[in-house]
């Protein structure tokens, strides 16, 4: 069985670290064939296959990794088959081959959407427009045949052909749940154009993959305090404020007029490591500053046990390499620390498309923001 990826062009070694570190805590092993700066990685697992039952790829998803357990995948696809067109009816062969499979096995699901994929990368994007347009056609012989649903929805398994040139693709699924429901894993957002800088887009894109609609309305509400570290010119603290959180903005540098005119923002002009909260306590606490992972990392960590942060949002600044190996220890830190302090805490991390080399991570530790956050059923 192979286990198919997306990542940035450029980490698909780390993601391979990643998965093989977990896919080891479960007692699962396999191997992949890297190639550098391909923005995808297909993990061969060769002990497991699905059965040949109705809902065996939901059976066999179980065993694996999770999409929201990994730092570094933006999509994660199990592979059905590769397919190398002999004539230009690629459509048939497609159609054929998902007939055979059905046929041949009992275990092929029912299909409620399908994706035209390439890689992430400016050799993958020359695909795109073929994509475009290929994706009609399938899309309607797909439905003819029985193999999609008439309307597109969220509930069942996705088809996704991987095409690296139109002479061949790979066919895979996603299961609900356990998917980026952006197109190659992608969120892509519109940059604000009274934002003071383009790092709003970081934390936007954080609490958007991190919070459902209903749970972010629950954590960022009129009324809540925040304080954000290294705030200069205010993109974070923009995000904050469009949900009515009043911000301590801290940095040396200044912060945009417009900003501070909302009445919403409180600056000061203090070192981010030494500021302490105004009134003893607050919601959140986001960080954009450049320094060094541990560092930051140690600084949250001080936050959220001594109580003055009841949930962080903030970034990890990676090197150049073996990032994997520098996160992994940080987070399991975090999680350890925190875990023996609150018992049941929240903490994810991502590689964020927004990102560049650094990593979001989500903490809530609260009692009151945590229930809020679990009852909220993303």
């Amino acid at each position: 069985m192979d286990l198919i990826f997306y990542c940035r062009s450029g980490y698909e070694a780390d993601l391979l670290g990643e998965v093989e570190h977990a896919c080891a805590k479960q007692g699962l092993y396999g191997y992949a064939k890297l190639t550098k700066n391909s923005a995808e990685l297909t993990f061969t697992m060769p002990q497991l296959s699905a059965a040949n039952t109705p809902n065996a790829y939901t059976e066999l998803n179980k065993k694996l990794p999770a999409l929201e357990q990994l730092v570094f995948a933006r999509q994660k696809l199990i592979g059905i088959s590769e397919l190398r067109f002999e004539t230009n009816d690629r459509v048939s062969e497609i159609l054929t081959l998902l007939e055979n499979h059905k046929n041949e096995y009992a275990n092929l699901p029912a299909f409620t959407d399908v994706f035209t994929e390439y890689a992430d990368t400016e050799n993958g994007k020359q695909m795109a427009k073929f994509c475009k347009k290929f994706a009609v056609p399938l899309r309607n012989q797909l439905r003819k045949a029985g193999l999609l649903s008439k309307q597109a929805h969220k509930k069942g398994a996705y088809l996704h052909l991987i095409f690296s040139d139109s002479t061949k693709c790979t066919l895979a699924i996603s299961l609900p749940h356990d998917r980026s429901e952006h197109h190659l894993g992608i969120q892509r957002l519109k940059m604000p154009n009274e934002a003071p800088s383009r790092s709003t887009l970081k934390l936007e894109e954080a609490i958007k993959l991190f919070c459902s609609p209903q749970q972010e309305a629950e954590l960022f509400s009129a009324g809540m305090r925040a304080v954000d570290l290294g705030a200069c010119p205010g993109g974070w603290s923009y995000q904050l404020v469009q949900r009515k959180v009043t911000v301590e903005a801290v940095d040396h540098g200044e912060i945009q007029a417009e900003l501070m005119a909302t009445g919403l923002v409180e600056y000061y002009s203090e070192d981010g490591f030494l500021y302490q909260p105004q009134q003893g306590n607050v919601d959140w606490l986001v960080c954009d500053m450049i320094e060094q992972p541990t560092r930051v990392s140690e600084l949250m960590l001080h936050w959220l046990v001594s109580g003055l942060a009841n949930a962080a949002i903030f970034n990890l600044k990676l090197p150049m390499n073996k990032r994997f190996k520098v996160v992994q220890p940080i987070l399991d830190n975090l999680n350890s620390a925190l875990s023996d302090k609150f018992g049941h805490v929240v903490i994810k991390a991502k590689h964020l498309y927004h990102n560049r080399d650094e990593v979001t991570v989500f903490v809530i530790v609260n009692s009151q923001l945590l229930s809020a956050y679990n009852h909220q059923i993303k």
